[in-house]
This record gives C-alpha cells, sequence and structure tokens, in this order.
C-alpha cells in the first residue's frame, strides 16, 4: 500500500503534532488492480523526536459504496458442467462402448466431436453472461452531497462517512444516513437503521439474499423455450422411429444408436434460449451507444410493439434550457430581461427558488434555474442572504405553486413574509390586491381578467409562464406579475414525430403547463391542437370511465395534468388496446411510468424515482433516440426470428434426410460425427451471425407489431418447410447421383455432407430477411455473418482434405470440378428464396396500387 499525504495549510513542516488532520491519498493495490482512492481526512500518530516523512499514518481505509457482486463458477468449471447435459453423456457412453469393442477410430471420432460440440456451447453461454455483466455497468448512480462545503455531484460509489447528503425530490437514498434537517419528507425509511455505506449498510444485506435467487426468464426466452421442448419431442419421435425402422431392418444397433443420438444432438434446438439472451443483450448494448438504456431484456422484446407514446413536454419534446425572455410587472411594465427595470419582481424568483449556479453550473430545478439566472443578470443573485427563510411549502403537481416564509435577517422589526410563484390560475384567486408604482390597489374583476389575458399572450408564443406574488399570509397576497420562460423545441423532434405517424404509432403529448403553452409548443411540433384533441386534467377528473376510453384515445395534448390524470390516461389507452410507451422525468411520472408497456425516464434531468420505475432511460433526454430505440427493437425481434428459420430449416432437413434413407432401406448419408458437425454449423457463428443483423433502413417505418403474433407464423413455417425440401431434395439427388454398382464409398459420402453444408450456408445467406433481397440490404453489411460463412467454408475444406481429419470424419479430397458444382446446385436454395421474395413484394405493391384514397386516411 502506497501513502501519499500533505498537511493542511497552517501547519509547520516538520513539527506535526499528534492528531493533526492532513489530507491523505492512498494507493490500493489489490493483487493486478491498483485503485486511487478519493482524498480523505487522517490524523497522525506520532512519538517524539522523529521526523516528518517517519510518521506513522493510522488509516481507516473506507471501501467504495457499492455491492460487490460475487464472482460466478471459473470458466473450468462452467465448461466441465456442459458434459452434465444427457445427450452429451449418451454420446460418451457410444465412445465408452466403441472402445471396449475395439472399435477406437470411432471412439475418438466420437469423442473429438463431442469436445467440439461442447466447445462450441461453453463459448455461447460464457458470451451471454459477459454480454448481461456489461448491462449493469450502463447507469451508475449519482448523489447530490456538501464536502468540504462545497456542493458537488458525483457518482454514490465515491460517498464517505462524513458527506452531507442533500436528497431532492425523487433523489434515491445513496446510503444509511442521519437526517438532520428536512421540509416536508416522504420517504420509504424501511432500509434506513445505522449510519453506513455499500455493503454494511441494512440494505447489503438484503442484496446479498437477492444475489441468491435467479432472475427469471423473459416472455421471449420462455416462447423460445416452449419451442424447444416442442421440436424436442417432435425429434425425439423421429429419431424413435427411425431406430425402430433400422432395428426392424437388422441394422447394426450401435450404428444406430450412436446415428439417433447425434441427431438428437444436432435436431434439439438447446441453443435457442442462450441465442435469445445473446441477440437481445447486443441489442441492449447498441442501444446504449444510441445514449437509449435499456434496464431490462424484455423492454427489448416490447419496443417494437409500441403504438402509442406520451410524452412530457419540458425536457424531451423540449429542451429543457429554460430562459426567462419577458417580464410583465402588475403596473403595466413589460421589458426584455436583459434589460433595466427588474423592480421588486426580482427578490421573488431569487429568494422562493431552491436553486444554486456555481461557475455556470446549475444544481436544481431548470425553471427555478431561469429565474435565478434573471436576477443574477440584474445584480440580484444574493438577495436571497438578505432573509432568513421560516418554513417551505414545496412545489408540488396537485398545488401547482411554491412559497417560503421569512423574515428579514437585518431588520427585526419587520414582520415575516410570504413569497409566492406559480401557476396563475393558483395564485391570483390568493391575491386581494396588485402593486402599482409601489403601493397596493385592490384586485378588481376587471384587472384580474386582465392579468389573465396577458398570461394566455405570453402562453400563445410558447413560453412557460409564472407568476409571482408577496404578502403577509398565503391568502391575502399581493400580485406582482409574471415571467415568460422559454424552453424551445429539441432539433428533429418534428422529424420524428412524423415518423412516428408513418409508421402507425400515435404521439400524445402530456403536460403540466398551460392550455396555450401546450397547444403552441404541439403545433410547433407537428401535432394536431384541434379543440376535441385538447383535454384538460380537469376534464379528465370529470370522465367517468367509458367517456375516458373515448376520449382519450382520439386526444393529442393533454394539459395542467396530475400524476392521477398521467396513470389514467395510461390505463385508458390499455384498456382501447394499445402498447404504451411513456415518458416522464419528475416523482409525479413515476407510477404512469411503472404502469406503462414501456416507461421512459429522462437520464439528464430524471429524478431517481424516475429512473427507478422506468424501463427504459434516456440519457441525453432527447426524444429522437425513441425511434433509434424502436429501431432496435423491431429488429432484434426480427433477427431472432430469421435464427429460428434457420435452424428450423436446418433441423427439418437433418431429420428427414436420416428419416428417408432408413424406411429406404438405403445406407445412411451422413455418419455421426457429419451429423455433429452440421450440428455446430446449425448453432455455431453462422447462425449466431444472424442474431446481430444491421438495422434496416426503413424497419422503423413498419407497423408495429402485433404482440399476439407468434414467433412461428404461417408465412415462417412455409418458409421453413421450402427451404427444407430443397435442401432434402438435392442432398439426396446428389447422394443417389454418386451411389456405384460397388455400394456406398467414401466418395459418395462426402459428397453427399458437403452439399448438405453447403445448402446450409446459402440457406442462412436467405434467412438475413424474410421479405427484402440480399443486395438490398447489402452483401457485405453484416461483417460477422460473412466471417462466419467464410469460417464454416474453410472448416469443411479442412474436413475434406486434411488426412488427419479425413480418418475422423471418413471423407475424401474432391475435385475442383466436384467443388464447383456443389456450390452452384446448393445456391438453388438462395436462388429460389430471392424469387419468391420478388414475387411477394410484387404483389404487395400490386394490392397497395388497388386501395382506395380512403384506405390511406
Amino acid at each position: 500500500m502506497d501513502i501519499h499525504w500533505k498537511s493542511l495549510p497552517g501547519c509547520p513542516y516538520g513539527d506535526i503534532s499528534e492528531g493533526y488532520p492532513v489530507d491523505v491519498h492512498i494507493m490500493v493495490d489489490h493483487g493486478h488492480i491498483s485503485e486511487r482512492c478519493p482524498p480523505f481526512k487522517a490524523h497522525i500518530n506520532t512519538s517524539n523526536g522523529r521526523t516528518a516523512n517517519s510518521y506513522a499514518l493510522d488509516v481507516h481505509i473506507m471501501r467504495y459504496n457499492e455491492f460487490s457482486v460475487k464472482n460466478g463458477d471459473p470458466p473450468w468449471k462452467k465448461y466441465l458442467e456442459q458434459f452434465k447435459n444427457p445427450l452429451i453423456l449418451l454420446l460418451l457412453a457410444s465412445a465408452v462402448v466403441s472402445a471396449c469393442m475395439k472399435q477406437f477410430d470411432d471412439a475418438v471420432s466420437i469423442t473429438v466431436a463431442i469436445v467440439i460440440v461442447v466447445t462450441v456451447a461453453f463459448v455461447q453461454e460464457y458470451r451471454s453472461e459477459q454480454s448481461l455483466q456489461e448491462l449493469t455497468k450502463l447507469v451508475p448512480p449519482s448523489c447530490h452531497c456538501l464536502r468540504d462545503g462545497t456542493a458537488d455531484t458525483f457518482l454514490a460509489r465515491e460517498l464517505v462517512p462524513g458527506d452531507v447528503v442533500l436528497l431532492n425530490v425523487g433523489d434515491k437514498v445513496p446510503a444509511d444516513i442521519r437526517l438532520f434537517e428536512a421540509i416536508d419528507l416522504t420517504v420509504d425509511e424501511s432500509s434506513f437503521t445505522v449510519v453506513s455505506t455499500g455493503t454494511n449498510s441494512e440494505f447489503g444485506s438484503v442484496f446479498k439474499m437477492m444475489l441468491e435467487e435467479e432472475a427469471p426468464k423473459t416472455p421471449l426466452q420462455k416462447s423460445m423455450d416452449n419451442l424447444g421442448t416442442q421440436l424436442s419431442i417432435y425429434s425425439f419421435a423421429i429419431i424413435g422411429l427411425i431406430m425402430l425402422i433400422g432395428w426392424i431392418q437388422g441394422r447394426p444397433i450401435m450404428e444406430m444408436f450412436t446415428i439417433s443420438v447425434s441427431l438428437a444432438v444436432a435436431a434439439i434446438p438447446e441453443g435457442l434460449p442462450i441465442v435469445v439472451t445473446v441477440t437481445l443483450a447486443l441489442g441492449v448494448l447498441r442501444m446504449a451507444k444510441k445514449n437509449a438504456i435499456v434496464k431490462k431484456l424484455p423492454t427489448v422484446e416490447t419496443l417494437g410493439c409500441v403504438n402509442v407514446i406520451c410524452s412530457d413536454k419540458t425536457g424531451t419534446i423540449t429542451r429543457n434550457e429554460m430562459t426567462a425572455t419577458v417580464l410583465v410587472t402588475a403596473d403595466g411594465y413589460i421589458a426584455e430581461l436583459t434589460g433595466a427595470g427588474y423592480n421588486d419582481h426580482g427578490q421573488v424568483g431569487a429568494v422562493c427558488n431552491n436553486a444554486v449556479i456555481l461557475n455556470e453550473v446549475l444544481m436544481g430545478q431548470p425553471t427555478e434555474g431561469a429565474l435565478l439566472a434573471a436576477a443574477m443578470k440584474h445584480g440580484m443573485y444574493n438577495v436571497a442572504d438578505r432573509y432568513v427563510r421560516l418554513q417551505e411549502y414545496p412545489f408540488s403537481s396537485e398545488q401547482k405553486m411554491m412559497a417560503v416564509k421569512c423574515s428579514s435577517k437585518y431588520d427585526r422589526d419587520k414582520e415575516d413574509i410570504f413569497f409566492v410563484k406559480g401557476a396563475i390560475e393558483k395564485i391570483l384567486p390568493k391575491c386581494t390586491s396588485y402593486s402599482w408604482n409601489g403601493n397596493n390597489q385592490p384586485l378588481t374583476p376587471n384587472k384580474l381578467l386582465e392579468f389573465m389575458a396577458e398570461a394566455h399572450e405570453i402562453a400563445k408564443k410558447g413560453l412557460r409562464v409564472m407568476s409571482m406574488a408577496k404578502g403577509s399570509t398565503l391568502q391575502d397576497l399581493v400580485y406582482l406579475g409574471i415571467v415568460g420562460i422559454c424552453d424551445p423545441p429539441r432539433p428533429l423532434v418534428r422529424e420524428a414525430i412524423t415518423i412516428l405517424k408513418e409508421s402507425e404509432v400515435q404521439v400524445k403529448m402530456v403536460t403540466g403547463d398551460s392550455m396555450d403553452t401546450a397547444v403552441a409548443i404541439a403545433q410547433l411540433v407537428g401535432l394536431e391542437t384541434l379543440p376535441s384533441q385538447v383535454l384538460s386534467g380537469e376534464q379528465l377528473d370529470t370522465f367517468t370511465e367509458t367517456e375516458l376510453d373515448e376520449a382519450v384515445p382520439r386526444a393529442t395534448v393533454f394539459y395542467r395534468v396530475s400524476p392521477k390524470n398521467k396513470l389514467s390516461i395510461v390505463k385508458s389507452l390499455q384498456r382501447s388496446g394499445f402498447i404504451v410507451g411513456m415518458t416522464g422525468d419528475g416523482v409525479n411520472d413515476g407510477v404512469a411510468l411503472k404502469k406503462a408497456d414501456i416507461g421512459i425516464a429522462m437520464g439528464k434531468n430524471g429524478t431517481d424515482v424516475c429512473k427507478e420505475a422506468a424501463d427504459m432511460i434516456l440519457v441525453d433526454d432527447d426524444f429522437y433516440t425513441i425511434i433509434a430505440a424502436i429501431e432496435e427493437g423491431k429488429s432484434i425481434f426480427y433477427n431472432i426470428r430469421n435464427f429460428v428459420r434457420f435452424q428450423l430449416s436446418t433441423s427439418i432437413a437433418a431429420l428427414s434426410l436420416i428419416a428417408l434413407t432408413t424406411m429406404m432401406n438405403v445406407r445412411n448419408p451422413l455418419n455421426a460425427m457429419q451429423i455433429l458437425w452440421i450440428n455446430i454449423i446449425m448453432d455455431g457463428p453462422p447462425a449466431q451471425s444472424l442474431g446481430v443483423e444491421p438495422v434496416e433502413e426503413d424497419v422503423v417505418k413498419q407497423k408495429p407489431r402485433d404482440t399476439k403474433e407468434p414467433m412461428i407464423t404461417k408465412k415462417l413455417i412455409i418458409n421453413v418447410l421450402l427451404s427444407a425440401l430443397i435442401i432434402i431434395g438435392g442432398t439426396l439427388w446428389v447422394y443417389q447421383k454418386e451411389m456405384s454398382s460397388e455400394g456406398i464409398t467414401a466418395r459418395d459420402t462426402t459428397m453427399t455432407f458437403t452439399c448438405f453444408v453447403f445448402f446450409d450456408m446459402w440457406n442462412a445467406l436467405s434467412c438475413r430477411s424474410q421479405t427484402k433481397s440480399v443486395f438490398t440490404i447489402g452483401l457485405f453489411s453484416n461483417k460477422m455473418f460473412l466471417i462466419a460463412v467464410t469460417l464454416s467454408v474453410v472448416g469443411q475444406m479442412l474436413v475434406v482434405y486434411v488426412p488427419p481429419l479425413q480418418s475422423v470424419f471418413l471423407t475424401e479430397a474432391l475435385t475442383a470440378w466436384d467443388m464447383a458444382f456443389l456450390t452452384v446446385l446448393t445456391s438453388s436454395v438462395w436462388i429460389f428464396s430471392e424469387i419468391k421474395k420478388l414475387i411477394e413484394r410484387y404483389l404487395e405493391r400490386r394490392s397497395k396500387g388497388k386501395r382506395s384514397p380512403l384506405e390511406y386516411v
């Protein structure tokens, strides 16, 4: 351990008394990892007469404030666990029996095949685990603290005892803490006890128990498990039939047993769940690169099904960069805030405010930051120092206002005063007078209408309206005026909404702002704002469930909504059959986010409560990022379906080929080793590469996927059967063509074996897309696929031409003409698929051309 220390200012060099504090930096060496710990205070233990650099440091090292996940089994143990597969054990038994019968070639061949199959399975599983581990690093929690008297924001893992935690609305409590000041605090106290961090906290013990529980499988994984179970039952039935027929025909029992077990290994899709997990995890990592962090794998499945998005306005559709641009005082003064004459109005915005601006960095709410920045421009940043805050009434979405009760710090004779800011319709009813040239005038009904009209005019420009007042009580306030705060729409929001509309995804704006502000912003971003499409929170409160279900799907703008309103909107849409995506950033969004099919939280300005409830986090708070997430969601599902098509067609072809030759009482065209090699291709790199097919350009414009649509559709089954028929027919024709009067030779089986493998490669190429030509999606767009196919072809060449492998797989060298002939023949499965897709696209264009204009509306 290396310890570097320096004395604090004021300490005489070389004469440090015992117990004197110093700043200490520690380099802790954990075997192969060196970590730089944050600086902290320590005390010197000294003995008289020692020099400064020989003092011993009595240091208590704090671990990071995080939970360390227990390392799993070592790789070698996980590798050995692959041999527990019953089918692998049967093959091992077959190898042992062969060795006992002195059939050493067969024993060695089967053993080599087992090692290859097990290695491929291990690599797949290991890859899946590594991808899932990467997901846990995507959203590191942060905290707001006072350290050495300075407010700062840093990762929660660096929190140490002695830091003063500043909790804002919606923040997650980062450790066990001791509360010494709180205003209107509501918190889940179930995990609070002692003062500690990390694994020493009470929640740490709960975390340890949680590690012992296994995470539930995703719906898609469950459906893949069910599919695998069904295919396994069918495969065992066919394999059992093959063994029965072979036994009746008097074939060697040992040969039939080895063939059958090899077929079971190849035909049973035990790799399906792993491929699903890997594909989903890699998709989530790709989303993270596009600033969309998905917390749970099931979310990826749902993304491609979302057909309505309820979006918060501030911070998602708009920039959340608040700037106070216009001021209208109660005495009729109108000015740009960059000009003069901020008046008494500046006091309210600066005193009734919890934001802090330090080195041009805002800590707090953007709206309060805008008001504080306006005060700073007029030299009023420290105006809050003139008052002592006695009580605070925090802003809430229900009250839509904030108030503070203060007393003068320098004039004790002055009575206490309330400063209030918030929505004008909430503050004006509490006002009995208004300020006019420094004097208070009675607030008449006509003057009230005049102030409301001024607020409407500002709101129609898309500005957020913030009204100000002060007074001796909250029911006897003096109206001071309003501030118009600009929050412009984000770039590309209008384009994103247009794309979503084209793909039959509705967008609804949900905001707490006034109707005028909401409608103005909605029009800027391309949302329809007919009177029947604009609803208020008060209207929603009066609706029955039936009226809600009738009005909500038609509306596009919801204004002055409460958390209860947001929840009722989501529930109503779900009752109407919609798959709902909901965005939000505040505590009041938490319930609706959790209820929505996809809860989407803001990463920059979102509260911890919001992020906790959400399924997905937008790191950049940008609405357009949702487009990229939906693209990935749809693409991932299609990629999994492409993989399933490839694996099913290969399994059916292999099973049918052996079954047909057995029933025709012909020697099997593929031996056990060759079948196991086909399994490696079917579950290995070529199949895996279909799961990472790049996102197609127009995938987002395709309509949302029906959640009731099964993975195995009628169209997919037809494509699988057609591909399998071509593979079976072509392989049997080559087998029959190569047969000679001398019986089955090594050349015959090599030609048949290579023919089947080449068919598989061309079939994988056709499975890259269900509807588009390979040339449209790009022949070289999926580099992983090219590498996988190249490696598989090279592997097949080694099996055919390398003498040691020839003896294992019972093959012999083929001529260049043989290879050319097989390449041309096997390409038929791809050519047929391309022609079929071309015809389907032509028929689809014709059917669209016959639609009436009303069908497009």
